[in-house]
């Protein structure tokens, strides 16, 4: 049994075993999700607390962008990641 979930065999699967491929795609999805939950963090603070806000948000956002890599539901454009990366 892994301690960490999901396997980093099954992400490498979905990045054709490009592990810097890995890093890019999941770096950049995790700071789209950090901005989105700064966002919603934003608003919501009006009408809770931040004790509350913390507990709604139990996962990291790298945490959250390597499960959405491992069902496949991040796409990227090979073109801009390579152009990007250069």
């Amino acid at each position: 049994m892994s301690l960490i979930e999901p396997k980093i065999d099954q992400l490498l699967e979905e990045t054709d075993n490009d592990r810097f491929l890995l890093c890019a795609i999941a770096s950049r999805r995790a700071h789209d999700i950090n901005d989105m939950l700064r966002g919603q963090r934003d608003r919501a603070i009006q009408l809770q607390t931040a004790v509350e806000i913390a507990r709604a948000s139990n996962k990291k956002p790298l945490s959250i962008a390597f499960d959405e890599i491992s069902k496949g539901e991040v796409s990227w454009d090979p073109a801009t990641i390579d152009a990007q990366a250069h």
